[in-house]
């Protein structure tokens, strides 16, 4: 979340976005489209670039306009978007993935992650990934760490801030059995990774370094989905859930599925999002 600006949210169940202000006591919802919504990012000449269907757009929230950017993977119409966030150097970096066609059902390797550069050209990174999901950079600008869900896994990469360039994978991380599948990701001002963990109910800090879990802290609903400093001093970490994909029963038994929290009392800041730079 921006400390100067509303921060926004895509839904992907719904097509919609949403966002709040700080402290987040009012929230703000717009449907401009059918399609799923997969991330968000603000633009540094305001408005925000979005990552919706299987395309690239731009948001302007005042008049609810979408303006496409760019179409990807026509020939894949299961696929949709997912996580994006944008790099050191304003390009914005989003993947897709295979939508279910049925509860444990997904065609395998059908996704990519993508970067889109200030001047609208696209190009693709990686190639038959499962689930793009969490995605982030190192302090120094010159590691990203990406995860494909289904690969239970964290990644590193080295990295071309000059060219956006992403090269020379590595596993960072296995997720342990009780942490379950690895979800969104963002990096702490300490350059430590903090990964959520969907059915996990938790999200868990890791050291680039060692590789190593350092931490866990526990949420109160198993589908955790995502997580972000904010706050004046982004020393609040804001964490999401889903409810999709529980039955009624277990919606009975979870009745913060779906809610955002907010933790505090960390004893670690986070850093701000990089604008879209055009």
């Amino acid at each position: 979340m921006s400390q100067s600006s509303p921060d926004a949210l895509g839904e992907v169940g719904r097509g919609r976005a949403d966002r709040s202000p700080e402290p987040p006591a009012i929230s703000h919802s717009l449907s401009p489209t059918d399609a799923r919504v997969g991330s968000v990012a603000l633009r540094q000449c305001g408005g925000y670039v979005i990552a919706l269907g299987t395309r690239f757009a731009f948001l302007d929230w005042d008049t609810q306009a979408v303006t496409t950017i760019l179409e990807l993977e026509q020939n894949k119409p299961n696929n949709r978007f997912n996580d994006g966030k944008v790099d050191p150097k304003g390009r914005f970096f989003a993947g897709t993935m295979a939508e279910e066609t049925a509860p444990g059902v997904r065609a395998r390797r059908q996704g990519a992650l993508y970067t889109l550069f200030p001047d609208r050209s696209v190009i693709k990174q990686l190639d038959q990934v499962d689930i793009s999901n969490g995605l982030d950079w190192s302090l120094d600008h010159r590691t990203f760490f990406h995860i494909d869900s289904l690969a239970y896994a964290v990644h590193a990469f080295s990295y071309d801030v000059h060219t956006g360039k992403i090269a020379c994978p590595k596993l960072l991380y296995h997720l342990e059995k009780e942490e379950q599948m690895p979800d969104g990701m963002c990096i702490d001002a300490e350059g430590k990774l903090w990964v959520a963990c969907i059915d996990g109910g938790r999200v868990i800090r890791i050291d680039p370094e060692t590789g190593k879990r350092i931490q866990t802290v526990r949420l109160p609903t198993p589908r955790i989905t995502s997580c972000c400093f904010g706050g004046k001093d982004y020393s609040e970490m804001y964490v999401t859930s889903a409810y999709d994909g529980l039955d009624e029963t277990t919606l009975a038994k979870e009745p913060h599925a779906g809610e955002i929290f907010k933790i505090t009392g960390l004893g670690v800041k986070g850093i701000p999002q990089n604008f879209y730079a055009a």
